[in-house]
């Protein structure tokens, strides 16, 4: 098995790459030139490129299979060998071994063990899972979009309950948080997310289940590091290189990102190893590399949108190289082919990828019309054209271009970093992004060399590689203007993963090596001082990520969810319940549909029409062999017509990294999922005396109440400011209901546990709740509210208003929760 597993790790991640790197073709000698490690480099990244290419094309067609991949690679591999004439040798041309093989190899180990293990995150709920569960649908299904029998199959008249038209051009309903609805009729479900993240986790998938599926992204962090350190090689020099990836390898941002599912992690090898063959075909007129750096940059095109940013870039940078060098030629080899992928990748996002993209859509429909985009795009050639043409223009802005680039970022980093405060529409969290960053993630000894990197090596280095400098300042920009996300920690993170934390990195790096300082005892001086610098920075780095490298994000989850989804055959039903239910079991929807190939349907309210949900009901049983409902309180389902039998209750605790909006997160927290799965039927209930015992099987009776709890040897559950109960069964004879309750020490000084009674919106009546312990509070129903209850085949709602308090505010522990007070049993007689 470990040998079949290395054959198609290096069929895939290596010999397509490294055959099309020794085509005897296009200045082979050149690359065959290049350091070896860098050559290996390149097969690498070429190979995952044509892999993840394969994946995407043949599930675009909806034809993808791991051995079908398997099978084109190596027919490619073939082809490539008959095209080479098998003379694949570089000939004694290529450069030998050196000494620097071992820079790397030290950051590929050093990543190795700050990148591992991966986390769990197979749950639904936010983008991680939406992309982990994407990639594995494309493994099982072997397409882009997916098709829902069990979506399909719900009758009109009942969409509203899991699926009601959201009204919207770009889909027609959610199907789980982050999955969207195209079709509903024919079952037609799109995840949020582009798929070339989600292609490497299918890939891994294949090779190792869900455990390849996990470490794609420790891949994708350890090619981030391996692509900074050869970009940084080729524009600072070894040293400076080496130390910026080994600070982005001890770096909590990296290390975080490395370990936890998401695009922007392979961005960011996507974005450098593309810089890198941009500048080895424009600013090294190796001219093989130009369709090589079209072809990496726009394959980000299918990762994330923000990639347009550096395409851009990167294709003004020939121009403005052809304005201001009268050698230069345009680089046709790069615009040509990076415009074909640009314009498909723009195709990709507006069709498949539209609930993802309609922004920046909206962006590009407001543009003016295409008659005037394409005057004002002949102009701006035209004037190119003229400003090569006067022998006097190139000499200044070459001269005067990197000042006014390196002033222009200097005065917005002052500004941003010193003077911009909140006010109108500037929230406090675009305005201090730069000030976040800075004391949070970079540290203001590292930023004060990443000012001084900019002011001389920036300036001083710029035409070795413009598109580096300017896609960093570009992204410095456009990010730190306005961050458009979430402002938790490590969340918001993301927006400097990508560029610019290893941009600023490298930077900062060049600015300590003294690299400009021509002065031998000066220079040595500096670089010395240098070099501790760096050393400093590299503890603090490593102090801030201690916490992380010690936890998995929420480990534990898969055995829990594989055991759950055992107690389910192909042809039952599961509904979830709604995700504003209070509770976060909706979750658990996405893996058992889309890993454990589950019937799932999501609740869209807690308190769906009860005559809607019996009539769907009615055809589920028939045509499904069992129908069950997992929840932890918080919907309402029953009737007098649908029985819901007890199957199990269960409870788990995992690991969640805290969240935090003033400082980095430093500690594990707990999540807990805590459920019971209930078979539901059509037949009458029995009327009589309700009984409930809190905390017990409780979940299809209680509406916003926290979760379960032990106490006293008893089970409980706590009441928030305003929670309800389901009751059923009424006769219109009962006269009392009993509440067992306990102010579970509540503090002195926080409000009385006052708790105020409604039974369908008619006062019933208020306590304080006293003593330490648990005691039965008696309530007499008004004798028109029961009789009314007991008319309707909907369950009576009482409703619990509770004065609350908090344990984090009143007695200063973890605890955030609004406490009402505990409630053990209820009873109606």
């Amino acid at each position: 098995m470990m040998v079949g597993t290395v054959g198609t790790a290096l069929l895939l991640g290596y010999l397509p790459g490294a055959l099309v790197y020794r085509l005897p073709m296009a200045g082979r000698d050149q690359r065959a030139a290049l350091d070896a490690e860098e050559r290996i480099f390149w097969h690498v990244v070429l190979s995952v490129s044509w892999t993840l290419t394969a994946v995407l094309a043949l599930s675009a067609v909806g034809v993808y299979t791991f051995p079908r991949l398997l099978w084109l690679t190596a027919g490619l591999v073939f082809a490539l060998a008959v095209v080479g004439r098998w003379r694949l040798g570089y000939g004694g041309t290529a450069a030998a071994p050196r000494w620097t093989v071992v820079l790397p190899l030290v950051l590929i180990v050093l990543a190795g063990w700050r990148f591992d293990p991966p986390s769990e995150y197979v749950i639904g709920g936010k983008d991680p899972g939406v992309m982990f569960n994407e990639g594995i649908q494309i493994a099982q299904r072997g397409t882009l979009s997916i098709h829902e029998e069990v979506v399909e199959a719900v009758p009109a008249f009942a969409r509203d309950l899991f699926f009601p038209s959201e009204h919207v051009e770009q889909y027609y309903s959610r199907r789980f948080m982050g999955f969207f609805i195209q079709d509903p009729s024919r079952g037609e479900v799109v995840g949020q997310f582009p798929h070339l993240y989600p292609a490497s986790i299918a890939v891994g998938y294949a090779i190792n289940g869900l455990t390849g599926g996990r470490y794609a992204v420790t891949f994708w962090g350890m090619l981030g590091v391996l692509a900074v350190y050869f970009l940084g090689a080729r524009l600072f020099g070894r040293g400076v290189a080496w130390s910026a990836a080994a600070l982005l390898t001890l770096h909590i941002i990296q290390v975080w990102y490395a370990r936890y599912p998401n695009s922007d992690i392979a961005m960011q090898a996507g974005v450098f190893a593309g810089l890198l063959a941009f500048a080895r075909a424009h600013d090294d007129d190796l001219v093989w590399f130009g369709p090589v750096a079209a072809w990496v940059l726009g394959l980000q095109l299918f990762n994330r949108v923000d990639t347009l940013l550096a395409i851009v870039v990167c294709a003004a940078t020939v121009f403005l190289t052809w304005v201001t060098t009268p050698t230069a030629r345009l680089r046709w080899r790069f615009l040509l082919p990076v415009g074909a992928i640009t314009a498909l990748g723009y195709w990709y996002l507006s069709t498949l990828m539209r609930a993802y993209f309609w922004r920046t859509q909206i962006f590009v429909e407001n543009l003016p019309p295409l008659p005037v985009v394409l005057a004002i795009g002949f102009g701006g050639l035209g004037l190119l054209a003229a400003l090569r043409w006067r022998s006097a223009a190139a000499p200044a802005i070459r001269r005067w271009l990197p000042l006014a680039l390196t002033g222009v970022v200097l005065a917005l980093a002052m500004y941003a970093f010193f003077l911009r405060e909140p006010g109108g529409k500037l929230t406090d969290y675009d305005a201090y992004a730069l000030k976040n960053f800075v004391h949070l993630y970079l540290g203001i000894a590292m930023f004060a060399a990443v000012c001084m990197g900019v002011a001389v090596d920036a300036r001083l280095a710029f035409w070795r590689h413009p598109a580096f400098f300017l896609t960093f300042a570009a992204f410095s920009l456009f990010m730190l203007y306005k961050i458009k996300i979430v402002p938790e920690h490590l969340w918001l993170a993301r927006r400097f993963l990508p560029v610019i934390l290893p941009g600023a990195l490298l930077i900062g790096c060049a600015a300590a090596f003294a690299r400009h300082v021509t002065s031998s005892r000066l220079g040595w001086a500096l670089r010395a001082g240098g070099a501790g610098l760096l050393g400093v920075v590299g503890w603090q780095y490593s102090v801030a990520a201690a916490p992380v490298l010690s936890h998995v994000e929420y480990r534990g989850i898969i055995p829990y969810i594989e055991t759950l989804a055992e107690r389910f055959e192909p042809d039952d039903l599961v509904i979830i319940e709604s995700r504003d239910s209070g509770s976060d079991i909706h979750v658990l929807g996405p893996p058992l549909a889309y890993i454990y190939a589950t019937s799932v349907l999501e609740l869209r309210s807690p308190k769906p029409d009860h005559v809607l949900f019996r009539e769907f009901l009615s055809t589920a049983v028939e045509r499904y062999r069992r129908v069950f409902f997992v929840g932890t309180g918080g919907t309402v389902l029953l009737s007098r017509q649908i029985t819901a039998t007890p199957i199990v209750s269960d409870r788990v605790q995992i690991d969640e990294f805290e969240t935090t909006s003033d400082r980095l997160p430093a500690r594990s927290a707990r999540k807990e999922f805590d459920y019971g799965v209930y078979q539901l039927t059509l037949g009458r209930t029995d009327d009589g005396p309700f009984t409930l015992d809190v905390g017990e099987l409780d979940d299809l009776h209680l509406v916003r109440f926290h979760a379960k709890e032990t106490s006293d040897e008893r089970s409980i559950r706590w009441t928030q400011d305003q929670s309800e109960v389901a009751i059923t069964g009424l006769t219109g004879a009962e006269r009392t209901i009993t509440l067992t309750m306990g102010r579970g020490g509540r503090p002195s000084s926080a409000p009385p546990a006052v708790v105020t009674l409604e039974l369908n919106d008619t006062p019933v009546g208020e306590v304080t709740v006293t003593g330490d312990g648990f005691a039965d509070y008696e309530f007499a129903i008004p004798a028109e509210a029961v009789a009314a209850a007991a008319q309707s085949d909907a369950p009576a709602t009482l409703r619990l208003l509770s004065s609350v308090w908090s344990p984090r505010a009143e007695l200063n522990l973890p605890d955030g929760r609004e406490l009402g007070v505990m409630i053990d049993r209820i009873t109606v007689r």
